[in-house]
C-alpha cells in the first residue's frame, strides 16, 4: 500500500506550550493532514473518547501526567502511533521513550520537515493494524452480539445472555472498539436522569459483566478503563 492509498492521518500534537503547539499544528495541517492540539494528557483522552486518532505526537514535560505514562496508556489501547518529541535528549530518555511504547523518538527545536516525514512514514507502517485484520484473518472469531444485543458471542463461540445495562454498555462500546467511550455518554445511555446516577454504579456493573464473562468463556473480556476517561474495548 503506497502512501498515496491512505487516507490522511489523524494526528494529536500534545504539547503545553501554546506558542510551539500552534506551529507544529500549522505545519502538518499544511502538509494535508488532520491535525488537532491539545495541551494535556486530559485533554488527550477526552478528545479519544469521542475521535479516534492515527498518531500521537507527544511531549514528555506535560501538566499532570507525564507523556511517557501517556505513551504507557496508549499501547494498551490501540494501535496509534506514538512519537515522542522532547527538549531533553540523551539515551536513557531514548531508551525509557521505547520502553513506555513510543514508536518514534525525536528532539527539539522541532525540524518540521523531519516530524512530517515522521508521521508519514509511521501512519504507513501501522495502517494494515489501523484498518482492522488482514484479508487471512477477517473470519477469525472474535466478540459479536446477536439477537438485538441481547446475546454476547465470544472467540470460543460460547454466548452468554446480557441484561439491558450491560447490552447497552457492550453495543456501545462495540460500535467503535479501540476508541475509548466518555464515563458520562455510559451513564446518559443507562438512564434519562444522569445527575442523580452515582457513577460508581457504572464500575459495579462492568466489574459483574467481567466476572460472569470469565466464569463462562475462555477468554477474558477485553473490556478496559481508561484512566480519566471512561472504558474502551480493545480485543
Amino acid at each position: 500500500m503506497s502512501q498515496h492509498d491512505l487516507p490522511s492521518p489523524r494526528v494529536a500534537v500534545v504539547e503545553d506550550e501554546d506558542e510551539l503547539r500552534g506551529l507544529i499544528v500549522e505545519e502538518l495541517g499544511e502538509r494535508g493532514y488532520d491535525v488537532v492540539g491539545l495541551a494535556s494528557a486530559e485533554a488527550l483522552y477526552r478528545h479519544m473518547s469521542v475521535q479516534a486518532l492515527d498518531i500521537v505526537v507527544l511531549d514528555i514535560g506535560l501538566p499532570g501526567e507525564s507523556g511517557l505514562g501517556v505513551a504507557s496508556h496508549l499501547r494498551q489501547l490501540a494501535s496509534v502511533g506514538i512519537i515522542v518529541l522532547t527538549g531533553r535528549g540523551g539515551k536513557k530518555l531514548m531508551a525509557q521513550s521505547f520502553e513506555e511504547g513510543a514508536d518514534l523518538f525525536l528532539t527539539k527545536p522541532v525540524d518540521y520537515d523531519v516530524l512530517a516525514v515522521a508521521v508519514a512514514n509511521l501512519h504507513r507502517r501501522l495502517a494494515p493494524a489501523m484498518n482492522g485484520p488482514a484479508l487471512d484473518d477477517q473470519d477469525a472469531p472474535t466478540w459479536s452480539l446477536s439477537d438485538a444485543g441481547w446475546t454476547l458471542h465470544g472467540p470460543d463461540a460460547r454466548t452468554l445472555a446480557l441484561s439491558e445495562a450491560e447490552r447497552t454498555i457492550l453495543a456501545r462500546l462495540l460500535e467503535q472498539p479501540g476508541t475509548p467511550v466518555s464515563r458520562t455518554a455510559l451513564i446518559e445511555m443507562l438512564t434519562d436522569q444522569p445527575w442523580d446516577f452515582d457513577p460508581h454504579r457504572l464500575d459495579v456493573l462492568v466489574h459483574r459483566l467481567r466476572g460472569k464473562v470469565s466464569s463462562r468463556f475462555s477468554q477474558p473480556l477485553p473490556l478496559r478503563a481508561v484512566r480519566g476517561v471512561g472504558y474502551v474495548f480493545a480485543p
